[in-house]
């Protein structure tokens, strides 16, 4: 017997749940920022940008990472995605010292503009969009998504990587509603406040 509408329904709604939380985890944003150092020094710079901004994501996003994955493995944190708003203080507290500190790392080894830019992209976010989240829950997948797209267009042919960077922000900020961690609003200003502070420290640092 054929599957009734209703279950075809179900179906379709089961699978539009799974890849919903499929996109959550791999675009979730200290993914999205570790790789940006490196593929912004790659296409910048070649290889010698690759490994500065290898160097780069280490020190200011891998680092927030490791301390989140630690969270959530002893318990403190719900999940990496940081889900209740007020677990959220202690780590981008630890994201934005992490950043200023690779900042003067990078700034002490003569590490190229560009990468460093990347890493001062990274501390607006925490700057900008920490001290939101605390009142009201921004989305912060959207938002790095967002500007990642903004930095990678200053180093590539820009339509293409806006078109595809507003189509992927478009599908994450669906994902994080469809799993019910934001609202529509919150990943429409997540994305806007990712956009606009990654835009505003590219035009005044480079």
């Amino acid at each position: 017997m054929a599957d009734s509408p209703v279950n075809g329904a179900e179906e379709v709604a089961r699978a539009g749940g799974r890849f919903a939380r499929m996109v959550t985890e791999v675009f979730a944003p200290q993914y999205v920022a570790i790789a940006m150092p490196p593929a912004v020094g790659l296409l910048a710079e070649g290889w010698s940008g690759l490994a500065w901004g290898l160097l780069g994501a280490a020190l200011c996003a891998g680092v927030p990472a490791a301390v989140i994955a630690m969270g959530v493995r002893q318990g403190r944190l719900d999940s990496i995605h940081l889900v209740e708003r007020k677990s959220r203080k202690g780590p981008i507290t630890v994201g934005v010292a992490a950043v200023i500190t690779g900042l003067a790392v990078l700034a002490l080894l003569d590490a190229p503009r560009v990468v460093m830019v990347s890493a001062a992209v990274m501390l607006a976010w925490g700057l900008v969009m920490g001290p939101i989240t605390l009142l009201w829950k921004i989305s912060f997948h959207t938002g790095v998504s967002a500007g990642t797209a903004v930095v990678l267009a200053r180093v590539v042919p820009p339509l293409p990587v806006l078109l595809v960077g507003g189509l992927l922000v478009a599908v994450i900020g669906w994902a994080r509603v469809q799993v019910t961690h934001h609202t529509p609003a919150q990943a429409v200003a997540g994305a806007a406040a990712g956009t606009a502070t990654a835009w505003a420290t590219l035009e005044i640092l480079l």
